[in-house]
């Protein structure tokens, strides 16, 4: 580890290589040469103490850093709030890294020159207000709704395989009736020798968790809807969109928008933007298959919707049917 010379007049960028409970940060001058690299903790005072280091050692032009979704998402805060520029930086690939090996003050160097060259220029999605908070609840009812799933599935494969009296009972049952039953089964002690009480007692667990994860999940989507209509009211009221897909978009484009500035890279970033696949004779495009891959779903969700119940979206439809379009195609064409 090595200390930066104060040099106040100079012009610097910096790099930062995150982790859980460490960010290793360095210095390059404008003609990239080396200025010195510290490590810093992830706490509050460890921000602070990064802060002014960097600004130490020069004027700050730039600060690249890897990983601002995630680990690197509270320290680009911080620097963003001081009124430094942030971009995020791509982690280097694994033939750089095998040529030029794999250190946190290498990782470093290498993303303070990818900030200095103009390689890494995207500007990252800020985590402080709405839209973050519409992530994180979004991601647990995701998860909610994944866990009950999963727990009705295994509660319908136990009644296959339980006990001739247990499975009479319920083999015919919805699965509403099914949870419904199995929530109010009052099975006796578990003892050896007879497995119906286990069963039992195993149904009724299983049951009422997801009754539990029912109502998680209600009250999540309830808040969900809230901020969603408070945050894009406008977008709730297009056909085609709902809750969900809306709630996903602004995920996707996140708290400040301003960083995408036009309706193509907005494609790009959803991986909806046309690209060439022609040959020879052929003369084609295709959707590349970069971006987010979630706000593409959303996308196909929306399209899918219109093309049942909005009437111009149908006529479209059938004019490029018209035309000679597949159906697969034509949703291409809807999506980009």
């Amino acid at each position: 580890m090595t200390e930066t010379p104060a040099a106040v007049s100079l012009t610097v960028y910096a790099g930062i290589d995150t982790h859980k409970h460490t960010h290793h940060v360095a210095l390059v001058d404008a003609l990239g040469r080396r200025r010195g690299d510290r490590e810093f903790p992830t706490t509050a005072t460890g921000h602070r103490q990064l802060l002014a280091w960097i600004t130490g050692g020069g004027t700050v032009a730039r600060v690249g850093i890897e990983g601002t979704g995630s680990y690197g998402a509270s320290v680009a805060t911080t620097l963003r709030t001081a009124g430094l520029e942030v971009v995020e930086v791509d982690r280097p690939d694994r033939r750089a890294r095998r040529t030029h090996g794999k250190s946190d003050p290498l990782d470093a160097y290498a993303a303070a020159t990818a900030a200095l060259t103009g390689r890494a220029s995207t500007v990252p999605k800020t985590h402080d207000g709405d839209v973050e908070a519409i992530r994180f609840l979004r991601n647990a009812r995701r998860s909610a709704v994944k866990a009950r799933a999963e727990a009705l599935t295994q509660l319908q494969a136990t009644v296959v395989t339980a006990p001739e009296p247990v499975r009479d009972r319920l083999r015919t049952l919805s699965p509403t009736a099914l949870t419904t039953t199995c929530a109010g089964l009052r099975p006796g002690p578990v003892v050896p020798g007879d497995p119906t009480a286990a069963v039992e007692t195993a149904l009724r667990s299983l049951a009422r968790r997801i009754l539990d994860l029912t109502d998680e999940e209600r009250t999540l989507h309830a808040h969900l809807e809230a901020l969603v209509a408070h945050t894009a009211p406008d977008l709730l009221d297009r056909m085609g969109i709902g809750v969900e897909t809306a709630a996903q978009l602004l995920i996707t484009v996140g708290d400040n928008p301003h960083r995408i500035r036009t309706e193509a890279a907005f494609a790009h970033l959803c991986g909806a933007a046309p690209i060439p696949a022609s040959s020879g004779r052929t003369h084609r495009h295709r959707l590349h298959r970069g971006g987010d891959r979630q706000a593409n779903r959303a996308l196909y969700i929306i399209v899918i919707t219109r093309l049942a119940h909005d009437r111009r979206t149908r006529d479209y439809a059938a004019r490029r049917t018209a035309e000679g379009k597949t159906r697969r195609e034509i949703i291409r064409c809807l999506i980009g």
